[in-house]
């Protein structure tokens, strides 16, 4: 179970600290943000500073023990947000260096939510 709980909160760390830069962003540099969003991506200016403020609801929901639905949809909207942000980049011609980080965030996704479960699955079985 040590492992368990050492892998998942490296993994979900790195998430969480992926996820926080990301709101950090959006409210340090609202021009840069507002730039980015509205006339790199063409969204709509409102965009970015609701997905930071979901962004954030989704780290606090990671970071409170217990509640594991609430931290599944935490973990759909984490997935949604990379899906799209990596498909919006592509869809607006960035070249394969302005999306290929993502698969690195993918990857930490996946191994944060992968040993979510292995962490539930040891506390229902008692391991914990």
């Amino acid at each position: 179970m040590k492992k368990i709980n050492i892998i998942y909160w490296i993994f979900t760390g790195l998430l969480l600290a992926l996820m926080l830069s990301s709101v950090i962003g959006t409210f340090a540099d609202p021009a840069g943000s507002k730039t980015m969003v509205t006339d790199h991506l063409h969204y709509p200016i409102y965009f970015g500073e609701l997905l930071a403020v979901a962004k954030a609801l989704g780290i606090i929901a990671l970071l409170i023990p217990g509640y594991p639905t609430i931290k599944e949809w935490a973990y759909a909207g984490f997935a949604f947000d990379l899906i799209f942000a990596c498909c919006s980049f592509i869809a607006v011609g960035d070249p394969v260096k302005g999306w290929a980080p993502f698969i690195i965030f993918f990857a930490i996704f996946i191994v944060s939510y992968i040993y979510f479960h292995k962490k539930l699955k040891a506390k229902a079985l008692g391991t914990a």
